[in-house]
């Protein structure tokens, strides 16, 4: 197997981790409140992964500092939103909703480069939004709070990204990622104690379940999706992650016992599609068919 092959398998182990952590997200806060699972889940992957990178960690300047602490703000954010949307909307509709993130960002980045989306783009805009309505509305069209908040988490993962694609190219990109996480736990754990009672797991349960969130997906995908990155696309990473709101429903449905529904099938389907539209554009594969089209009318 090509060293591509392998990258792209790691990635696919990493996409599935963070599709669990929905499920792991479900079980923590059975036992414990949501600031106090950021911060527990962020805390400790910075020591778990700090100490792979700690010869990175200790020759950090102030600028990959400062991009880390606007970028840790943005990872509360995010974690955060997705526990207290979890709270009313189930595992497999918070996977879908959140990979909405793949839809915003070349939205936003239309919007910066004051340019139209592109015509595959506005395809899958269009398509993720039936395929919400469809998964989230309920008979009168009102939506769960839960589903909002999701949606809210998808937009600050959009920011997060592309202030990412701009933060990564002036810094060192493996201290400056676990910074981040570290700030992230900081943020968290001061609002944990200003809103919350601080608390350690009390029970199995919740001990598989901060463990998962801290180590499997927070320091060992981390590290994961660094070195594979190093030896595979971007585009195939974009398509990869696409896999990630199917992870989420399916261990939804073995550890959470959630159903799977018509509308879960039709609306996730949905938005899988405008997923996949969306990255399939940077195959140039749209070009290729235009370029058929053109030579056959020739």
């Amino acid at each position: 197997m090509s060293i591509q092959g392998k990258a792209n398998i790691l990635m696919i182990i990493v996409t599935m981790f963070w599709g669990m952590s929905y499920t792991f997200m479900v079980m923590g806060l059975e036992t414990l409140a949501a600031y106090n699972v950021v911060a527990l889940r962020c805390l400790i992957a910075f020591f778990a992964a700090g100490l792979i990178f700690y010869k990175r960690m200790i020759k950090v300047n102030f600028k990959t500092l400062k991009y880390a602490a606007i970028q840790g703000f943005f990872l509360l954010l995010l974690f955060a939103l997705s526990l207290f949307g979890l709270e009313t909307t189930s595992a497999s509709n918070a996977g879908f909703i959140l990979s909405l993130t793949v839809v915003l960002v070349p939205i936003m980045s239309s919007f910066i480069e004051k340019k139209l989306p592109s015509k595959a783009v506005s395809f899958a805009i269009v398509s993720t939004m039936i395929g919400i309505v469809i998964l989230t509305a309920q008979g009168s069209f009102t939506f769960h709070k839960g589903d909002i908040l999701m949606a809210l988490a998808a937009l600050c993962y959009a920011i997060y990204l592309l202030l990412n694609s701009s933060f990564t190219r002036k810094v060192e990109s493996i201290s400056y990622g676990i910074y981040q996480l570290g700030f992230a736990g900081i943020y968290a754990l001061v609002l944990t104690f200003l809103f919350e009672t601080p608390t350690l797991p009390n029970t199995t349960i919740s001990w598989i379940a901060i463990l998962g969130l801290g180590i499997v997906c927070g320091a060992f995908c981390f590290v994961g999706q660094t070195v594979a990155q190093q030896f595979t696309t971007p585009t195939h990473t974009g398509l990869i992650f696409s896999l990630e709101p199917i992870f989420a429903a399916m261990f939804a449905v073995m550890f959470l016992g959630e159903g799977i529904t018509t509308k879960l099938l039709i609306g996730g389907g949905f938005i899988l599609f405008g997923n996949l539209i969306a990255q399939f554009e940077q195959l140039h594969i749209m070009r290729f068919f235009k370029k058929n089209a053109h030579e056959k009318a020739i």
